[in-house]
């Protein structure tokens, strides 16, 4: 076993705090990583917070793992001392059945093993995320960072980036589609810029006309505000994809109707209850109604290669590990544009 220092959460009230742990010793496919850089996301939040009901305390939150491989296994083939490499929402799956010979690891039917929060599929043990100065990963699960991309920034894409980009892979959006995008945090921010990078023609929608100046920054090409009645009446019918990064309870009828024909709705940000759905606009143009979640190995390793090469990289604030549980209380409080990255060097 390898000692390691994290910050971790004792219980649902308390704060972060550091504490020493111990990793497995390698098994014969493992990678063992050393953290450097380390995402924020609000999952983190609700899993500190016991918002599910299901953490185990201690709780050692961090999905967005970006690295330098520091060992192998014997039988590791794909990575070596010194490989710039990631982590993301999973790090282990059954193997054995549809979802997972189909490269979506995350529908696992044995239920995937989450980076932290998870149990071990060999030892039963809880597995502890990447607010900490090391983890150790099945190969399978590990992903390899291009060089022409920058590993400061690649964090928030192991979690935000693949939860956008699966459905608009899924749902075909490129050159010529025209896609909306509600809300502008840390997963709307990445739809635009992914979206546009695509090729597609791109209008964020959003309640606050504070944030146009900010969405056109990031490369849309329109804004549409919700509370103008008159806007929201002509956009009407005209959307091919609308990806809905609301977090909480919301009704979506009013953006189905911005739905064209053939037209699909992805909710990724909103896990709980939605207002109750009217049939008929989903009969109308014969529109669709979905919800995704994260993404496969294969699907999160193209995401990455796909950005290196067109250089879509999230705006991230840069912080300490101390200085996580003040991160925590700003992102909940929509006070950072758009994702906090924790730099372990600090």
């Amino acid at each position: 076993m390898t000692a390691f220092t994290a910050y971790c959460a004792c219980d649902a009230h308390a704060p972060l705090v550091p504490r020493l742990f111990e990793r497995r010793e390698l098994r014969a496919d493992d990678v063992a990583i050393a953290i450097h850089y380390c995402g924020v996301c609000h999952s983190d939040a609700h899993q500190i917070h016991n918002d599910w009901n299901n953490t185990v305390y201690p709780c050692v939150p961090g999905h967005e793992i970006v690295g330098r491989v520091t060992a192998v296994g014997p039988e590791v083939t794909r990575y070596k001392v010194g490989d710039r490499v990631a982590v993301g929402c999973l790090v282990d799956s059954c193997q054995q059945c549809a979802p997972c010979a189909d490269g979506q690891e995350q529908h696992c039917q044995q239920g995937p093993t989450a980076t932290y929060n998870g149990k071990d599929r060999i030892t039963g043990e809880t597995t502890y995320g990447g607010y900490a100065e090391r983890i150790v990963v099945r190969e399978k699960f590990v992903l390899r960072v291009p060089d022409a991309l920058d590993p400061r920034y690649a964090a928030p894409l192991l979690c935000a980036g693949i939860t956008v980009w699966t459905p608009m892979r899924q749902h075909g959006v490129g050159k010529g589609s025209k896609v909306a995008v509600i809300g502008l945090g840390g997963l709307g921010h990445l739809g635009v810029k992914l979206a546009v990078a695509l090729g597609a023609e791109v209008t964020v929608i959003t309640t606050s006309a504070s944030k146009a100046e900010d969405a056109r920054t990031l490369g849309a090409h329109h804004v549409l505000l919700s509370t103008d009645a008159k806007a929201m009446l002509a956009a009407m019918n005209g959307f091919d994809f609308i990806l809905d990064t609301i977090p909480t309870r919301h009704n979506v009828n009013p953006y189905l109707m911005l739905l064209g024909r053939q037209g699909a709705m992805v909710v990724v940000g909103a896990i709980e209850l939605l207002e109750p759905v009217h049939g008929a606009l989903l009969m109308r143009n014969n529109r669709s109604l979905a919800g995704s979640l994260i993404g496969g190995i294969a699907d999160t390793q193209e995401l990455l290669d796909f950005c290196a090469e067109h250089q879509v990289l999230p705006r991230c604030e840069m912080i300490a590990m101390p200085e996580i549980n003040t991160a925590i209380t700003r992102m909940l409080a929509n006070d950072v544009k758009y994702r906090f990255v924790i730099d372990m060097a600090k």
